[in-house]
């Protein structure tokens, strides 16, 4: 049996460590299967020393966090690695930079920091995940934080204009009129992070560009930073022809949920298709949120479940 100690603990900076509820100790305990108490102004790690070991520097870094902002979001239990390597907690990265003053950024789930990661590590990532788990969101204020900082010099957003049982014919208004609800959805992520005056001023200099998939073909973007969403809805023919616009000094983010496909049956999807083709190749990330990397409402997450549930059923 292996103890550390973590001295000069207040009774009020243990209860934030530890959660609300105690929810980071119990978390802990399960994870690294150790004891943890608290006792005299410090907090005692016992067990066997590599868990006690990756223990004690997450009640660390959990402090850290307690001791700059004065609270703690929960770490969460990694679903692909829920037994070895530490997590670092919510919040100990730096937030992401965007143009709007007074508004902070950051990844809120250990999904969301490995998601984050990896836009920053690798030039095209796949993101797949259910409704809510901030696919969209965190990759447009990962762009914007590029354009910011003058890592790129335009932001393109693209959907496939794929209609979800609804035809696109009947809606009114010109072309334009019948496509804007499919990319309204791109437009409402960028608008939490620059004011609408700002934001219309980068698109009327097309340093921002919103667009349908089809607009893509024959173009090359560089110094770009592109983000394709709802991809589940393109086609293996669509994929290849997006992914083949990546231009020098660029990047390219595509998410999707791949249970809410709006192809007709017999057609594969292209994000299946690539995610399956294109695994194994260097510069490529796949990263894949759940049902614990959710954020919206929390009736999300338990509307998700429920699905899931019947569908396992069948």
């Amino acid at each position: 049996m292996f103890t550390s100690r973590i001295a000069g603990v207040s009774p009020d900076l243990a209860t934030q460590i530890f959660g609300l509820k105690d929810q980071n100790l119990r978390e802990l305990r399960e994870r690294f299967s150790v004891d943890v108490i608290y006792r005299d102004g410090e907090i005692r790690v016992s067990g066997e020393s590599q868990a006690v070991l990756n223990a004690t520097k997450m009640l660390e870094l959990l402090r850290q966090e307690a001791e700059r902002h004065g609270s703690v979001t929960s770490f969460g239990t990694s679903s692909n690695d829920a037994s070895s390597n530490t997590e670092f907690p919510i919040g100990i990265q730096s937030p992401i930079d965007i143009v709007q003053t007074g508004r902070e950024i950051r990844p809120k789930t250990a999904g969301q920091q490995k998601y984050a990661d990896a836009i920053r590590e690798f030039d095209i990532v796949f993101s797949i995940g259910p409704a809510g788990t901030g696919k969209t969101f965190l990759a447009s204020a990962m762009a914007v934080e590029a354009l910011k900082n003058k890592l790129i010099r335009k932001i393109v957003l693209v959907r496939p204009a794929v209609e979800a049982g609804e035809s696109l014919g009947f809606l009114p208004g010109d072309l334009f009129a019948k496509i804007n609800p499919y990319l309204r959805p791109l437009l409402d992520a960028i608008q939490e992070m620059i004011d609408y005056d700002q934001l219309q001023l980068l698109m009327n200099r097309d340093v921002i560009e919103v667009a349908p998939l089809a607009y893509m073909r024959g173009r090359t973007l560089n110094d770009a930073f592109i983000i394709l969403d709802e991809a589940q809805n393109t086609s293996v023919a669509q994929m290849k022809m997006f992914l083949t616009r990546m231009g020098t000094n660029s990047k390219i983010v595509v998410s999707g949920d791949t249970t809410q496909t709006d192809l007709p049956a017999h057609q594969k999807s292209g994000l299946i298709d690539a995610t399956e083709r294109l695994k194994n190749i260097k510069g490529i990330k796949i990263v894949t949120l759940g049902k614990n990397d959710i954020v919206r409402h929390r009736l999300v997450q338990d509307i998700v479940h429920a699905y899931d549930r019947k569908e396992s059923s069948r």
